[in-house]
């Protein structure tokens, strides 16, 4: 299996000005979408229930990262640098911009997770680049040694610019988003629903932006990527429900944070990797986008099957608090 990630790590990426452009305005109009579902009382909702925010904010901010470090060691000998780095990174975005619908399909707290998916979005600003430079360099120091990949010495990543960028794509469309449902309503309601299923048919779009020439030898090595995302996934999700239940949480709460944490946002992860400011291009990102990509497709398919298993079994009138 490391034989073929190898040759999907030394993928050229190279973007034309235009299309890191387009690819800019694309997670824009996609997290734009994502604060058009997010008002103040969410944020409120936080003060009433602090625990299974702060629970969940822990899971997915920590807690998600640190299984991620603990799989890609256990995985070493089997994974290359880059494809190891994709799922550090993977782990170290906000919640996905689906997980509102598929909590609220699955009959879990939707309360709770548009508040996790509103702090963890703007937390990114922050949290995104120091967890992925903290992660990212426990891994380059004490998983895998630096000689064994010479570019892997160069892979050390801005959290200052990551920052700067995570502000443009996903703070500036947050507020954007949040003052058009403030003082448009009518309209959020008639466009939230739509805008919502156009995001997934764009994350597609930077996928195939993203890849251009080479999006061949992505599809041929998919069959390589998959039980990994497949494991890493899967691991996401149990690992959201687990820390639910040990930390007490009720049923409809541990179905939300399974969810919450197995769900990413990695066309923020993708946007980052293209942009030659933070990545240079001599560095192996081939294996961190494909990983990236095939995370953002996947976890579609395993969240929506999740949350389809779980609308088929009711939670019990006397577990659910009134006050959620």
């Amino acid at each position: 299996m490391r034989d073929r990630l190898i040759g999907l790590d030394q993928l050229e990426l190279n973007l034309s000005a235009g299309n890191l452009t387009l690819l800019n305005l694309i997670l824009g109009f996609v997290m734009f979408g994502v604060a058009m579902g997010i008002t103040t009382d969410d944020f409120r909702w936080v003060l009433r229930r602090p625990k299974a925010v702060l629970v969940g904010l822990a899971g997915q901010l920590v807690l998600l990262p640190a299984v991620t470090l603990l799989l890609v060691a256990l995985l070493g000998p089997w994974l290359t640098p880059g494809v190891a780095m994709g799922m550090v990174l993977v782990a170290c975005c906000p919640g996905g911009n689906v997980s509102n619908f598929m909590v609220h399909l699955a009959r879990g707290n939707t309360a709770l997770s548009v508040s996790l998916t509103a702090l963890s979005t703007a937390g990114a600003l922050l949290f995104t680049p120091l967890n992925f430079a903290l992660w990212g360099t426990l891994y380059t120091q004490f998983v895998l040694p630096a000689s064994d990949n010479p570019l892997l010495r160069e892979l050390a990543i801005d959290p200052v610019e990551v920052g700067r960028v995570v502000f443009l794509l996903l703070g500036v469309p947050l507020v954007l988003g949040m003052l058009v449902r403030r003082y448009f309503p009518t309209l959020v309601a008639r466009i939230e629903t739509p805008v919502r299923l156009t995001s997934i048919v764009l994350f597609a779009a930077i996928v195939v932006v993203a890849f251009g020439k080479n999006l061949d030898a992505f599809v041929a090595h998919i069959a390589a990527l998959f039980p990994i995302v497949l494991l890493h996934n899967a691991l996401a999700l149990t690992t959201g429900w687990q820390w639910a239940r040990l930390t007490g949480l009720a049923l409809r709460e541990r179905r939300t944070l399974s969810i919450e944490v197995g769900i990413q946002n990695t066309g923020l992860g993708l946007v980052l990797l293209l942009n030659p400011a933070i990545f240079p291009s001599t560095l192996p990102i081939g294996g961190m986008a494909a990983i990236a990509a095939w995370w953002g497709i996947w976890h579609i398919l395993s969240g929506l099957t999740v949350a389809g298993w779980w609308l088929g079994r009711p939670i019990p009138a006397e577990a659910v608090p009134v006050e959620a």
